[in-house]
């Protein structure tokens, strides 16, 4: 295929789709396609509730044209797939997103034609779930007719300095020669250069242990945490000792949810049971990660008894739901276990996030939100998630929200250990 005759689609336009299809956009004209019709509404009024693209970005985009009719897909002889691909209450792979935007794309399959998978999944997931729904709705074979490239995303959600162009990108394809197209494709538009992996399963198992290595290093910090709260030690002070030495890695403790870290994980240790091998490793440190919500309610509670601050007679108010700083996104948030935990003990629970999506916000928690901040009122304040407007609004102003006896919880160091009461 030449590039020149190029004709793009991106399937899924939320954190990763829409960055994708903005940068292509500078380069080629393209579709932009989602199943979910309200957001093709939103993207064509130039709101983008991710918060990932800037409104002038959206206006500029002169040759993207956004959809949900999949008959608009007829003329493209390029489909890029980027959609979730989360887990199911049993932390097993859901990949029922991947399979549905696989179906929609084999409709339209022609002969000669690219498809081109970012979302996170499992090594072997590409060739061995997605093709062969393409080969059954093209009627095409596989590596003779239709080619595929894998190229994984590598967005960081909330992150202003890091964006798509910025990062180098992961490249890969079925034959060599698919795979130096995709590489010269990505390579419009990034910035940072591109690295071509000698194989799409590569490229795959590169892209899930990322989040994997993450998740080990904060469940390996929340470990000591536990253990220097025991010996009643500081961890900041701790990791700022040690953060001395050159070769230290910076993680902080903390709770992980989003659809990245706190998900990756399974993807991989998923494959490995199938292929007779139970990750030990990698399954403690989710399950370190996973229980940090009890570690942080059995603090509070310690600390309540000796003040004298009872759940039934409080009011609480939560600051920060999402799943990270600075970033709208509610999926899967630490946050959200441990409010379920506290309403079990029936205290007045405020709720607080100006950057959420509000909708959202309503729809996961009814009437717990609140969206102005009152003086004098709370027993206990927990900052749950380190939005920059959080930090810039102050200590001392946060301070005038609590009764005389109070409890000011900072999960996430935004403030020095002497103006809080409690931190990880």
């Amino acid at each position: 295929m030449k590039k020149k005759n190029l004709k793009i689609a991106i399937i899924g336009l939320g954190y990763v789709g829409l960055p994708l299809a903005i940068e292509f956009s500078k380069k080629r004209s393209l579709l932009g396609f989602d199943v979910k019709s309200n957001r093709i509404k939103q993207l064509n009024s130039k709101i983008d509730i991710t918060g990932e693209v800037e409104k002038k970005d959206l206006k500029n985009a002169k040759n993207l044209i956004f959809t949900s009719d999949q008959k608009n897909l007829k003329s493209v002889n390029c489909f890029i797939i980027a959609v979730p691909t989360p887990i199911n209450k049993n932390k097993t792979p859901d990949l029922r997103p991947l399979l549905k935007a696989s179906k929609i794309v084999g409709k339209f399959l022609k002969k000669g034609d690219i498809v081109i998978y970012e979302s996170t999944v499992y090594p072997g997931c590409t060739e061995n779930d997605c093709v062969p729904i393409l080969e059954k709705f093209s009627g095409l074979r596989f590596n003779k007719e239709f080619f595929c490239g894998y190229s994984p995303e590598r967005i960081n959600p909330g992150d202003k300095k890091h964006k798509l162009k910025d990062i180098v990108k992961i490249t890969s394809g079925s034959t060599p020669k698919v795979a130096n197209f995709v590489d010269s494709l990505y390579g419009e538009i990034i910035l940072a250069g591109t690295y071509k992996a000698p194989s799409i399963k590569v490229a795959e198992a590169a892209k899930v242990i990322e989040n994997t290595q993450r998740d080990l290093n904060i469940a390996l910090i929340n470990e000591l945490t536990i253990i220097f709260d025991k010996m009643k030690l500081d961890t900041e002070a701790v990791l700022q000792a040690a953060g001395s030495k050159w070769n230290f890695l910076n993680f902080k403790p903390g709770l992980v949810g989003g659809h990245c870290i706190g998900v990756d994980p399974y993807y991989l240790t998923h494959q490995a049971n199938k292929l007779g091998y139970h990750p030990k490793i990698i399954l403690a440190g989710r399950n370190i990660n996973d229980n940090m919500g009890n570690f942080v309610l059995k603090k509070l509670m310690r600390l309540m008894k000796q003040r004298s601050i009872k759940f039934k007679e409080s009011r609480i108010l939560i600051m920060g739901l999402t799943f990270k700083e600075n970033c709208p996104d509610l999926r899967n948030s630490g946050m959200q276990k441990i409010i379920e935990k506290l309403a079990t003990f029936n205290p007045i629970i405020d709720l607080y996030d100006p950057l959420a999506n509000q909708d959202e916000l309503s729809k996961l928690y009814g009437k717990k939100i609140t969206n102005k901040l009152v003086s004098n009122l709370y027993d206990i304040v927990i900052i749950g998630v380190g939005h920059n407007r959080f930090k810039k609004f102050g200590i001392k102003n946060i301070s005038k929200l609590c009764k005389a006896k109070h409890i000011i919880y900072d999960l996430k160091y935004l403030f020095k250990s002497s103006e809080t009461d409690l931190r990880l």
